[in-house]
């Protein structure tokens, strides 16, 4: 997909573009063989700033990582006029680790008796002003404003006054203690009388010693400008920034609220999917997210495989949606896994918003808001999986919320797999780019030059499933074995380059194309 000048709808390509080499770049926090990992080192968001020059991770431990861009760029340092220009690809990005800071810690809530961890769920980067960077992070319950600001560092270097120096008209002296005997057997203090004797008929007055403070060094300070708490009952699986930055959104299981910025006491609640009776509920919202240019406009994604799109200006309470993506069941394909699997995970607009990317267990899709019929295309991630759906249900691991990212341009979407793995698809109705990377210095582990959709088959690999009693998890049609312990759950697209950052537990991996 190819954007206009005027920053307008998206067409796909007539040709698809040519599949990237991908290439390592760097990682942070990289373990030794044999290193245990701790839980609270693992990565649970990562986010890139609007200008791609500051990249930001949440950890389960609820600490926020900031990274800044090194290398020098070839356009010039205006980002403005960078972004005018076309998608840069095959540039080297270098980022540099900046400052880390604790942003949520663990609380328990006496009233309900349930703890609340400091996992950062979601962190989202705000509008900069004056040199400061802000942000956004949450964990299950409560949202927080920082700001993270150069500040000079105020340090005392040396004294204004040494006992050896000369100050003023005269020469101070000060007394040893040492004192001598006079002719008359008096004991005389020879420093006090040379001083005395300078003062006295130089007329200087004995100056104070006072510190010398500068302030050369800088020093990055994070500071929590505002907190949001106390509006959501579930937990929070969502924050997303309107484009009139002023505004944001937070969204958990049945309920999306609008904040201001400027306002930390006060939301209102523009979606409410909880029924009367908690026993009628058949859905939960999964993830929500602002258009990135309309700011009445938002989209938010259910647990059954659909995407509604609300318009703020229609109502206070968006109860009815303006439209509805989903897709049709196939007849006869229905299964005790089919809801599961439908659930979406985690939804993105594309840069200019003509197109909504959308992950469910098994597939990333891609919507065109001007077609609610269905999906324009269908990207099948890890289909081999589906006849092991029994034993992916059994561990839980069917539950796994991945999520997904598109390329600045619209070309490309991409998504993560379990062996730490992460999958890059070329999004044209043509393309048939489909390359498999590992989270790891050598990511080029496969390469897949087939067709990115092939049929569906979910009847016959169910009854396969059922008929076996199920398969351990083993190795797919390559041959290549399949870690279901190490998931590649979260990664980010470079706003304006091709380049990925992605986490594989407390590790983040940096490629490029």
């Amino acid at each position: 997909m190819t954007g206009d000048d005027g920053g307008g709808d998206v067409t796909a390509p007539a040709s698809a573009p040519t599949p990237l080499d991908w290439k390592f770049s760097q990682v942070f926090g990289e373990r030794t063989a044999g290193e245990e990992v701790q839980e609270v080192d693992i990565i649970s968001a990562i986010e890139f700033d609007k200008s791609g020059d500051h990249l930001a991770t949440g950890d389960r431990g609820g600490r926020v990582v900031l990274f800044e861009r090194t290398d020098t760029k070839e356009n010039g340092g205006n980002r403005k006029d960078l972004e005018k220009t076309d998608y840069v690809s095959n540039r080297h990005p270098e980022f540099r680790y900046k400052t880390e800071f604790q942003s949520h810690e663990p609380e328990f809530d006496y009233l309900k008796s349930l703890e609340i961890e400091e996992k950062i769920n979601k962190i989202k980067w705000c509008q900069t002003a004056n040199g400061a960077l802000f942000l956004l992070s949450t964990n299950d319950k409560t949202i927080k404003y920082w700001k993270v600001q150069e500040k000079k560092i105020k340090k005392i270097i040396e004294m204004n006054m040494d006992s050896s120096k000369a100050i003023g008209n005269g020469t101070i002296v000060f007394s040893s203690n040492k004192q001598s005997h006079t002719a008359n057997g008096e004991y005389t203090d020879k420093s006090y009388t040379n001083l005395s004797k300078d003062f006295s008929s130089l007329g200087a007055i004995q100056s104070l010693r006072l510190p010398v403070v500068t302030s050369n060094e800088t020093n990055l300070v994070p500071r929590c400008r505002r907190v949001y708490a106390h509006a959501h009952d579930y937990h929070i699986n969502s924050i997303s920034n309107n484009s009139d930055g002023e505004t944001f959104i937070s969204a958990d299981d049945l309920r999306i609220n609008l904040w201001n910025l400027e306002i930390s006491n006060q939301s209102f609640n523009i979606v409410d999917v909880k029924p009367a009776n908690m026993e009628d509920l058949t859905e939960v919202i999964t993830s929500a997210e602002f258009h990135p240019t309309h700011c009445n406009t938002l989209a938010y994604s259910s647990s059954k495989g659909s995407i509604r799109l609300i318009d703020l200006r229609q109502s206070a309470l968006c109860d009815r949606h303006s439209k509805l993506f989903e897709e049709q069941e196939s007849p006869g394909s229905r299964s005790f896994f089919t809801e599961i699997i439908a659930s979406i995970s985690d939804i993105k607009f594309g840069r200019n918003g003509r197109y909504i990317l959308s992950r469910d267990y098994m597939t990333l899709k891609l919507w065109d808001i001007n077609m609610d019929s269905g999906p324009v295309s269908t990207f099948q991630v890890h289909e081999h999986l589906r006849p092991k759906l029994c034993d992916l249900y059994e561990n839980d691991s069917i539950f796994d919320k991945f999520e997904c990212c598109l390329s600045g341009d619209g070309q490309r979407v991409a998504t993560g797999s379990y062996s730490n793995l992460f999958r890059v698809f070329g999004s044209g109705p043509t393309s048939v780019e489909a390359t498999t990377l590992e989270a790891s210095k050598n990511p080029m582990r496969r390469q897949v030059q087939t067709p990115s959709r092939p049929s569906r088959s979910i009847s016959s690999s169910l009854t396969r499933v059922v008929r076996r009693g199920g398969e351990s998890p083993g190795n797919d049609t390559n041959g290549n074995s399949f870690d279901f312990t190490t998931k590649l759950l979260h990664l980010a697209w470079h706003p304006s380059e091709n380049s990925i950052a992605c986490a594989a537990a407390n590790s983040l991996y940096m490629y490029y194309a």
